[in-house]
């Protein structure tokens, strides 16, 4: 049983955007009572909050377990053995900082999922999409304007090259069957890929429309890689519900996305990230390039979804060693929106695009997945981002190495 007192805290409700007195009591890895004293006979583990705050775990919505490297080549042609014991360091690095849910979009297998469900390592809550779906010529085809054309023939570990209605479908369908708990497309162009310009939406209306349909008739949805207004009403027009990265949204745009319920998972940190360590981190120079086009557009994009009413999550897109800055997401969004706002985005928003209403909050009937900050959060919200923190999961508090 994974029974945890937590004393002298503050606890955050990610509903109100207050703070409520503790301790919080957990009982077999669910939140049992919070502000109310534990029974008498309780003689079960106690942490210590020194005064801290207790917020829910944090969720990434856009990882990449297996994103070990920031070229796309690189990234396809390694041993898929390799690539689950990168995936596997990552994985616990991010459990550690925190987040203690990742929803892993484009990557991820039910190999990798079985062993983290049996806990054969330390990892987040781990739901996946399977590869992303490009088309040919795409954000997700490797190849170099100078190779050989024709059919691709290549990806499959992070990202698939597929064209057509009845081919979507297919691959659709068969990451369904693989266990995937949604469906990602690249719907314009992207900063790592070699040859697309970021502007232009990709795929057609049609092949759009195939793959979610397919995913709304299995109760699922699509998340879309798009930054243009054009890209991305192309794809929430086409039914897509996940809008991820939206640096270049204009209000109109934003305005689509709420009138469609569509969500904004913003990825600020990928951004920031290679500018200022995409050089010395093996970023290719014309990556980096397309880097500048987006970079500071991005917090732009976050006010003209606010004003609009569009639900804001958030994520990190962190390839190779940039995934260090995990953190530094938080900061660059707090910026923008300000701790309450991105402390709801980190948790309550994104439990609600995933469909788990048992994260996100602390409250009784909760899965236990905790942080404890060390101090309170509203008078320093660096503690956010900060280092120095307990992670709990299911009850049980992570070990720190």
């Amino acid at each position: 049983m994974r029974d945890l007192l937590i004393t002298d805290v503050r606890v955050f409700d990610s509903a109100s955007g207050e703070l409520r007195d503790g301790p919080v009591h957990v009982v077999g890895g669910t939140v049992a009572s919070v502000g109310a004293e534990a029974p008498a006979d309780y003689d079960g583990p106690v942490l210590d909050g020194a005064g801290g705050t207790v917020i829910p775990g944090l969720i990434d919505a856009h990882f990449h377990a297996y994103g070990f490297a920031t070229d796309a080549h690189t990234l396809e042609a390694r041993p898929l053995s390799y690539v689950a014991l990168a995936a596997a360091r990552r994985l616990g690095r991010a459990l550690r900082r925190g987040f203690t849910t990742v929803r892993d979009v484009a990557g991820g297998d039910p190999g990798l999922a079985a062993a983290i469900d049996e806990g054969l390592l330390a990892a987040p809550r781990y739901l996946y999409t399977g590869p992303g779906l490009s088309q040919t010529g795409g954000h997700g085809d490797p190849r170099a304007a100078e190779e050989p054309g024709g059919a691709c023939g290549c990806g499959g570990i992070n990202v698939e090259v597929v064209d057509g209605i009845d081919a979507l479908r297919v691959a659709v369908r068969d990451r369904f069957r693989r266990g995937a708990h949604a469906i990602k497309i690249m719907a314009s162009g992207g900063v790592i890929s070699p040859t697309d310009p970021i502007r232009p939406p990709q795929y057609s209306a049609e092949e759009v429309r195939a793959v979610t349909d397919e995913a709304t008739r299995r109760g699922s949805y699509v998340a879309a890689h798009a930054y243009s207004p054009e890209a991305i009403q192309h794809a929430v027009g086409n039914g897509v519900r996940s809008v991820e990265h939206g640096n270049l949204m204009d209000p109109p745009t934003a305005d689509l996305m709420a009138e469609r319920g569509a969500v904004l998972v913003p990825t600020l940190a990928a951004y920031d990230t290679i500018d200022r360590l995409g050089a010395e981190f093996g970023v290719p120079k014309a990556a980096r390039a397309k880097n500048v086009e987006v970079l500071d557009a991005g917090r732009v994009a976050v006010e003209h979804a606010r004003a609009a009413g569009v639900a804001i999550g958030f994520g990190t897109d962190l390839m190779g060693a940039l995934e260090t800055e995990q953190l530094v997401g938080l900061r660059l969004q707090t910026d923008v929106e300000g701790v309450v706002r991105t402390l709801q985005s980190v948790t309550r928003v994104n439990a609600a695009l995933i469909g788990r209403a048992d994260l996100g909050v602390v409250e009784p009937g909760a899965v236990a997945d905790l942080v404890v900050l060390p101090g309170d959060v509203f008078a320093e919200p660096s503690l956010l981002w900060g280092e120095a923190r307990t992670v709990v999961q299911g009850g049980a508090v992570v070990a720190d190495d």
